[in-house]
């Protein structure tokens, strides 16, 4: 059996443990600084508990040692600490950042790997699966003129004025709606701003608006430097979510005060697992000698595995990094260092045991798959 050590028993990191758990394939050593938390795991299948304090060294060393590979379900803030540990103790090492920063630190990292060790960081829903489904319209074309990636975690049933219900991290929500956002414009890499960028659109008819958020395209800039025209991501919402976020980041200047924010939102707000995960994927190009465009669209619904209701956040998150810390384990990605999301193809994807959840909960009653519907522009 794979030794996992998965850090962190939140919302997320309880549904990776129970999906890892119950395959029976991994032995999973789940610690949180919440005796409460890791409490409720206790009875999982092949795992056993403890108590962290990751800011610890001597802890956090501690709990890595004689582990195959390390997932951090943490804040993103921790992740540096835990990727160092990783290095020493010669463990892979997986996480759920949309940080920007972070990624960066982590794949400075991730140059002294050893052999077998990888860093993989970004694995969940965006940045994580929205990335490998991009990358593989991408690359049916013969030049890339535009890779539009829209998706949102919407509650099914919005009362509030924000029209949203707090579905994962919060702090990874602010870092969202307040840090600078990568892109590709006019075939140049460059940075535009958060909350800006709106539009509109309607799927199976219900309408949304769509505007710039921080960190969804992991390092598909990178990836797609020089082949693509235009590459931007957009958080999906119902129409007007985006002119109250701007009201507390800009105005009142909340993005300032983040510890503020956060303690809004988490005290007003309230969570729900009655929610849909949109993602919706346009690329533009040519193909052939015609200007085509390809699309992918899922609604990805919550639903019950082994017999408990997970919310379609944490089934499209934690199977994003499952199905990587899987293939990983299955030796078909690569085996040493730095690994990006796009390096796994869509079709290996969706064919794990854990990818599979993307197809099992779409429910998309207009379905524009298998990712070769074209239309031809003239």
């Amino acid at each position: 059996m794979t030794k996992l050590l998965l850090l962190g028993a939140g919302k997320i990191g309880r549904a990776i443990c129970k999906f890892l758990g119950h395959t029976g394939d991994y032995q999973i050593t789940v610690a949180d600084y919440s005796a409460e938390a890791v409490g409720k795991l206790s009875d999982v299948p092949n795992t056993s508990t403890r108590t962290l304090d990751v800011t610890n060294q001597a802890e956090l060393r501690d709990a890595v040692e004689g582990q195959d590979a390390v997932i951090s379900a943490l804040s993103y803030m921790f992740n540096p600490l835990v990727a160092a540990a990783c290095l020493k103790a010669g463990a892979s090492y997986f996480d759920l950042t949309e940080d920007i920063e972070t990624t960066k630190a982590v794949k400075k990292i991730a140059k002294s790997a050893k052999d077998g060790q990888i860093f993989m960081p970004q694995c969940g829903l965006a940045p994580g699966f929205t990335g490998i489904v991009g990358h593989h319209l991408a690359k049916k074309f013969d030049v890339i003129d535009s890779v539009l990636l829209r998706v949102g975690a919407l509650p099914l049933y919005p009362t509030n004025a924000l029209k949203y219900n707090l579905t994962w991290s919060t702090d990874g929500l602010i870092n969202e709606y307040c840090n600078p956002c990568d892109a590709i414009h006019q075939g140049k890499n460059t940075e535009v701003l958060p909350l800006e960028g709106t539009e509109f659109f309607s799927i199976d008819g219900v309408r949304y608006e769509a505007f710039n958020t921080s960190g969804g395209l992991g390092t598909l800039c990178e990836t797609l430097k020089n082949k693509a025209n235009t590459l931007n991501y957009k958080t999906v919402r119902y129409p007007g979510h985006r002119d109250l976020a701007k009201f507390l980041v800009n105005e009142l200047k909340l993005g300032e005060r983040r510890k503020i924010l956060k303690d809004i939102l988490e005290k007003a707000i309230p969570i729900t697992l009655q929610d849909v995960v949109l993602v919706f994927c346009t690329v533009t190009g040519q193909r052939n000698g015609q200007l085509v465009q390809i699309s992918d669209a899922r609604k990805i619904y919550h639903g019950i595995i082994h017999g408990e209701e997970w919310s379609a956040i944490q089934i499209t998150t934690a199977a994003g990094i499952c199905t990587a810390l899987d293939l990983h384990i299955k030796g078909k990605l690569p085996a040493k260092g730095f690994v990006k999301q796009e390096e796994i193809s869509l079709p290996q994807f969706l064919e794990n045991r854990f990818g599979t959840y993307y197809e099992l909960y779409n429910k998309t009653p207009i379905k524009v798959r298998p990712l070769d519907i074209v239309v031809e522009q003239s």
